[in-house]
């Protein structure tokens, strides 16, 4: 007996001494399956107990029990590899703290093996994979930290029955997905819950209502979708709820003010909640911060918000709240009860009317104050420096007006100032050089006047200063005002800026975009420019630079544009351009450089565009790199060039020098000059039909010549007169290459729309021809019928150009998609479908509008007939573009149907392409694309639904089967790949069926371009 109780001693004791061996042997394994261990795991070693490692804690060791692992806590440590299994052998383990640091791999599935485990935080490393299902098995687990991994897959269901201890689960910023599960609605102990910044889909589940000691609910940027669970509301003891960034929506209800009394942190933002904002919440006493941004809000923000006196942070931009003259406004009088207000931002709302004078008299702790993209006007108070904490101010797209008061340079905090697109008026203060913090102005297309302040260069921190499209902005640039910190913009552009550019120019050495275009500048350009070594984008056309190009230039390896179009720039084209590696865009048109185009260009593997036209060049052009693809160059205007691709339609170098009067000949059979234009012809025939008229000793005719044969032309003065001496009040828009007027021609009724080309700008005049050959050559009912034109000469003696078409007298598309508060014609590629391109008649019939840079392609063969020699850059407008062209594709009616494509996705979703919703990966094709077929209702724009017919079901689900089809055929013909699209007969088919099916249905009648104005006003 003695005995066998003495073997049952042994057999425990060395059980145990296994046991503690076991422990040594997993951390050593943990320690071997890192990468780098840095200094934290030095100590780990033999030599010392493994109690003494550090970030090891025991139990006290008895003679009958030896020491075993109890916690793990190396956070911070820099340990890089990945986790070993063996982590799992440490069953007396009860917490492991490993958090921020360089993990990665999977979990190990054998930490389900930790049954004591009370504590994991595992958080801020890169690790992968699922969470192992069995981790429901650590059934004492209290609080479990998986934040900011790699983790992926769907939460294990039953992690809530299973973990009934559990109180706090941090699952943010991983990649998470499927449903939130509804078990952890039975872990009744939850107070913190975090599953932001995952992809988690579905409803909330109703359930988490029964957590009645949550106090920390995070469910923000996931795909949650639904209403959100009124049940929610009932939790009490909530301090901070975050939904924002889903697809939830829904109304807040009446009596949220009663609903959660201890509320810190409220927010809805970014989601798609409708209704008022109720007033009641205006008695949420305890809100830090709210956030109502990105919804469709309607109606008055609650007048007492300010009875929130613990605000900091109040977010309402991008709603349809409103306020005016009458009403609206009073909550700005009211949050100057808030004494910590730190941020509010209410821009883009439809607020109108004055600005509220009480603005003044928010807090001097507020640091952001957000106004623009709305209807406010009224000036900016001369006591704004009232609010002397602020450090970002704007007021952009808005009607604000009056000049810029000298108070605002006492907001010696101030950080950014956003003035653009104001109605402001008056000089720039010179007080702004007082803001030494100020590292970004941004003023452009406003109405600023006079010289630009030399103490802007007092402002040594200000890296983007934009000024561009102030036009009565003049005067020389202050050299004080090229500062070493500018490093992303500057921009003067379009100003009337004059005289020389200072030589410190060549201080903007950390530069990455400097824009003097549409100037008066004039003198050489300082060879100091080439010190602006990260230059990216130079801009300097059309001003009055003379000289030679700065073969410093050189210098600036990864210039990617540079444009010196329209100048009076001479000698040569320095070599040592082709030494900029990065160049991807070179503009030199319009300018009397002379000698040859350099072949040492055709080495630059990046340039796609190249634009040398109107220049005195001569010799051989360059028939490789970029010289190799027609649509890319443009060499039109230098009648002593040879060679180059047979398309150029150029004489071959070698019948050169041939005798002046026989060259003259041969230059005149292929570009006729007429004296009354001094038109060079820009539609080149093809060359089978240019030798048959070179045989037949005919001449060609122009685009401008032929419209003469159809119309007469009308003078300067008519038109001068038809517009009231081109009147602001008969202005109907502006466009890249000019404006648009309403003209009333003597003895006649109605009134015509004329197209007043702006000959300054680059490209403009190519547009007119290119639009005169359009129009003579197409008939159609869809298409801008060509009255007349006029090429004649202005008051000031500069050449004039004008186009005078039928007017639409409903505008474009446009501005009714985005208010304000078989054919006998020849194939044709517009190249620019967009919404301001579609005008309408008064029938309410469209038109297509603008045919400055469209082509027409040849009926045999699928080749294009261009209107010049070549074609320069992308072609179209951002976003409506098709994708190939900015690869160096050529241009085919493939490109109209991807524009098309777009058109109709934006039609029926309310937004553009350009929405600043997308970003990086998404766009409006996969924006709709991922709707269909099931959630298009989330896509298509709600006034679709604000007709009184679609409370009937057939006729909604035949709105529904008609929205199904047409954004269908939107994301068919937007496709990336040109060769995926619906070919563009198979499209009008479709939406002619789809039209005629629906033709009956009275709620297209909303589709009526009159019947959205209702709707929108």
């Amino acid at each position: 007996m003695w005995l066998r109780l003495l073997l049952s001693v042994v057999c425990l004791t060395v059980a145990r001494m296994a046991a503690s061996g076991g422990d040594e042997a997993a951390l050593l394994a943990f320690k071997a399956g890192l990468s780098n261990g840095g200094s934290a795991l030095a100590s780990w070693n033999s030599s010392t107990g493994f109690c003494s490692w550090e970030g090891v804690a025991c139990t006290r060791g008895r003679s009958r029990n030896p020491p075993r692992v109890v916690a793990l806590s190396l956070p911070k440590m820099g340990l890089a590899g990945t986790l070993s299994a063996a982590i799992g052998n440490l069953t007396f383990l009860q917490a492991i703290e490993l958090t921020f640091n360089w993990l990665h791999g999977d979990v190990p599935a054998s930490l389900g093996r930790l049954r004591r485990l009370r504590y994991m935080s595992l958080g801020y490393n890169s690790l992968s994979g699922e969470i192992p299902s069995n981790l429901t098995s650590c059934v004492a687990l209290e609080q479990l930290f998986l934040d900011s991994n790699n983790l992926s897959g769907r939460v294990p269901l039953e992690l809530g029955n299973a973990l009934t201890r559990l109180w706090l689960l941090r699952l943010k910023n991983n990649s998470f997905t499927g449903p939130v599960p509804e078990s952890l609605a039975n872990a009744s102990l939850l107070s913190y819950l975090s599953l932001a910044n995952n992809q988690f889909d579905g409803a909330i589940p109703p359930g988490l209502a029964g957590l009645a000691g949550l106090w920390h609910l995070d469910l923000s940027v996931n795909k949650l979708r639904g209403a959100l669970p009124l049940s929610l509301y009932n939790l009490s003891s909530l301090r901070m709820f975050h939904v924002e960034g889903n697809r939830l929506h829904g109304t807040i209800p009446a009596d949220i003010g009663s609903k959660f009394p201890a509320m810190k942190d409220l927010s809805f933002a970014n989601n798609r909640f409708t209704g008022g904002v109720p007033p009641s919440i205006s008695n949420l006493t305890n809100l830090t911060s709210l956030q109502l941004s990105i919804n469709r809000f309607t109606g008055l923000v609650p007048r007492d918000l300010g009875r929130m006196y613990r605000l900091q942070y109040l977010y309402m931009p991008h709603n349809m709240l409103q306020a005016d003259d009458t009403q609206g406004w009073e909550f700005i009088t009211s949050l100057a009860n808030c004494s910590q207000l730190l941020q509010l931002s209410l821009s883009d709302n439809a607020f109108a009317g004055q600005l509220p004078s009480s603005l003044v008299n928010l807090s001097s702790t507020l640091q952001y104050l957000y106004l623009g993209d709305c209807g406010i006007s009224g000036r900016i108070p001369q006591d704004i420096s009232n609010l002397a904490g602020l450090s970002i101010l704007d007021f952009a797209n808005t009607s604000i007006c009056g000049v810029i008061p000298d108070s605002i340079g006492k907001l010696a905090n101030l950080v950014e100032l956003g003035l653009y697109r104001t109605r402001l008026s008056g000089l720039i203060p010179g007080a702004l050089g007082n803001l030494t913090r100020l590292n970004r102005i941004i003023a452009y297309s406003s109405n600023l006047e006079g010289p630009i302040p030399a103490s802007l260069g007092n402002l040594r921190n200000l890296y983007l200063l934009d000024l561009a499209g102030n036009y009565r902005l003049n005067g020389s640039i202050p050299k004080e005002i090229l500062l070493t910190s500018l490093s992303s913009l500057l921009d003067l552009s379009y100003n009337s800026l004059s005289g020389p550019l200072p030589s410190e120019v060549g201080n903007l050495v950390n530069l990455n975009q400097l824009f003097l275009s549409g100037n008066r500048l004039s003198g050489r350009i300082p060879d100091t420019i080439g010190n602006c070594l990260v230059l990216e984008s130079l801009m300097l056309d059309n001003n009055r630079f003379e000289g030679s190009i700065p073969q410093s230039l050189q210098n600036i390896k990864g210039l990617q544009l540079l444009n010196l179009t329209n100048n009076k720039l001479s000698d040569t084209i320095p070599q040592g351009l082709s030494d900029i590696t990065a160049l991807q865009e070179l503009y030199l048109a319009h300018n009397n450089l002379s000698g040859h185009i350099p072949a040492s260009l055709q080495r630059l593997t990046l340039l796609f565009a190249f634009d040398a036209s109107f220049n005195d060049l001569q010799g051989e052009v360059p028939n490789k790199g970029v010289f190799r693809n027609l649509t890319a160059i443009s060499v039109t205007g230098n009648s002593k060039l040879c060679g180059g691709i047979p398309q150029l339609h150029l004489a071959p170098c070698s019948t050169l020098p041939l005798s002046k009067s026989r060259a003259d000949a041969r230059s005149k059979s292929l570009i006729i000059s007429l004296t009354t234009t001094g038109v060079v012809l820009l539609f080149l025939v093809s060359a089978t039909v240019t030798i048959w008229k070179l045989k037949k000793g005919r001449k060609s005719q122009t685009p401008l010549a032929a419209v003469e044969e159809h119309f007469q032309r009308v003078s300067y003065h008519a038109l001068l007169r038809g517009t009231n001496g081109f009147s602001e009040s008969n202005l109907l828009g502006k466009g890249r290459y000019g404006s648009v007027y309403k003209c009333m021609l003597e003895d006649e009724d109605t009134p015509v729309a004329v197209k007043i080309f702006n000959l300054q700008q680059s490209g403009s005049l190519k547009s007119f021809q290119a639009e005169c050959e359009a129009l003579r050559r197409l008939r159609h009912r869809s298409l801008i019928k060509i009255i007349t034109c006029c090429s004649s000469i202005d008051n000031q003696g500069q050449d004039f150009k004008a186009l005078v078409m039928d007017i639409m007298p409903n505008g474009s598309l446009d501005d009714w998609l985005h208010p304000k508060f078989s054919s006998p014609t020849p194939p044709i590629v517009h190249c620019d479908i967009k919404p301001s391109n579609i005008l309408l008649a008064e029938d309410m019939s469209a038109r297509v509008g603008d045919f400055g840079i469209s082509r027409i392609l040849l009926e045999s063969a699928n080749k294009t007939r261009e209107n010049s020699n070549s074609t320069i850059g992308i072609r179209g407008s951002i976003g409506y573009v098709a994708p190939e062209y900015g690869e160096g594709s050529p241009i085919s009616t493939l490109g109209d149907v991807y524009s098309l494509g777009i058109l109709l996705l934006e039609l029926f979703t309310g937004r553009r392409p350009t929405d600043d919703m997308f970003k990086e990966s998404l766009d409006l094709h996969t924006f709709s694309e991922a709707a269909l077929p099931d959630r298009y209702l989330e896509i298509v724009d709600p006034t679709i639904w604000l007709h009184n017919d679609v409370d009937d079901k057939v006729t909604r689900s035949r709105v529904q089967e008609c929205l199904t089809s047409v954004i269908g055929i939107g994301i068919s013909c937007s496709k990336q790949q040109p060769r995926e699209r619906m070919p563009i007969r198979d499209a009008a088919m479709e939406m002619h069926a789809i039209r005629d099916s629906n033709l009956v249905s009275p709620v297209l009648l909303r589709w009526n371009m009159k019947e959205k104005e209702k709707l929108t006003r």
